[in-house]
């Protein structure tokens, strides 16, 4: 599994109006999205059934509601965790990210809340999985499969994107299959509401564009080189940079030669290329037409973009699930004593009195 990295958040050569992240057209689009059905939640409402992934500072349990018996996944990071490795702004802004967005392939969030050693994060339970575990399994997927879940990710990409979202974490670990096939895009820890460029090296080493990598300052173009890497992970098995250490990956990142498997489609082949391209003016997907540019690529010529987003495509995997609730697409997780945090100060608390 692709390690992540993070850095320091700064905001240098960021303006008030990025920084600002309590606008009223935020908190009132947070206001609806957070009230599911109109109810306030507690955490007492919940049944915790199992943990269905860990991160560096947190990990996602499947809840039942006692009322619905519906079910949500449940995100508990450790604040004193979240403080140490200086993470307190990636929280915010995933926050800030997902009251504001509504779109069929990306995860929505229900509710906040913390207490004195977590934050929480009501969310929706997708039970096939993570993409990366089909990947794995099969060791890469045919030009068709491929294509499937490109388009979906270019439809997901082009929605944040038209709302000056960047994503920053494409990989196939944060793309889950919903029970019919479907794509969500998952944990928008490293998103950001951009107006201009933004200087924080986060992202995982295979994945980083070269002007992340380079500290230039950089803007959505970075989700667009991110799927020019993924959809050569999917139909290669390999990412198209790798290397035993992040800087070794990050040199051949820089040097930007591709070495591409015999048996992918020409097509595919000129796709990637014009994804993985140094300089972003030029990159596919950050010119003057954006993501109608990708549209327009030959490789996508057979696929209907009106009925993508509709989820009118047929799915290439339908995950094995036999009930709403149903992990056996996850790994299984030891129940440890994970509960068991220390309280931060009340002047520690202060930073998440919004959250």
């Amino acid at each position: 599994m692709a390690t992540t990295i993070t850095a320091p958040t700064t905001t240098k050569g960021l303006t008030s109006e990025e920084t600002d992240t309590t606008n009223s057209a935020t908190l009132s689009t947070m206001a609806a999205s957070l009230a599911l059905n109109n109810r306030v939640y507690s955490l007492d409402d919940f049944d915790t059934v199992a943990t269905v992934g860990t991160g560096t500072f947190g990990r996602v349990f499947l809840v039942k509601d006692k009322k619905t018996r519906e079910f949500f996944a449940l995100k508990a990071m450790k604040i004193p965790d979240v403080i140490r490795l200086k993470q307190e702004q990636h929280v915010h802004n995933e926050k800030e990210v997902l009251t504001e967005v509504n779109h069929p392939f990306l995860i929505r969030l229900f509710w906040t809340h913390h207490d004195e050693r977590f934050l929480y994060m009501l969310m929706d339970y997708v039970p096939g999985g993570e993409l990366f575990s089909y990947l794995r399994k099969r060791g890469r997927f045919s030009n068709s499969t491929g294509l499937f879940y490109s388009a979906e990710i270019v439809c997901a990409i082009e929605y944040l994107h038209s709302k000056e979202i960047v994503y920053r974490d494409l990989k196939p670990e944060n793309i889950l299959l919903d029970r019919e096939g479907h794509i969500r895009l998952t944990d928008f820890g490293f998103a950001k509401k951009l107006s201009d460029r933004t200087w924080t090296l986060c992202g995982t080493p295979e994945y980083l564009a070269p002007e992340v990598i380079q500290s230039k300052g950089h803007g959505r173009a970075v989700d667009w080189w991110a799927l020019g890497v993924l959809i050569f992970e999917m139909l290669s098995g390999y990412p198209p940079f790798f290397d035993d250490n992040p800087f070794g990956i990050y040199q051949k990142i820089l040097a930007g030669k591709l070495e591409f498997p015999r048996h992918l489609d020409f097509y595919v082949k000129d796709l990637v290329k014009k994804f993985l391209v140094i300089d972003r003016a030029r990159r596919l997907g950050n010119m003057k037409n954006g993501a109608e540019d990708v549209k327009k690529h030959r490789w996508f010529k057979t696929v209907d973009w009106d009925a993508v987003p509709n989820r009118k495509l047929k799915p290439p995997i339908v995950p094995k699930v036999s009930h709403e609730g149903d992990t056996s697409n996850f790994e299984a997780y030891p129940e440890d004593e994970w509960k068991k945090e220390t309280p931060v100060s009340p002047k520690d608390l202060e930073i998440f009195k919004n959250f």
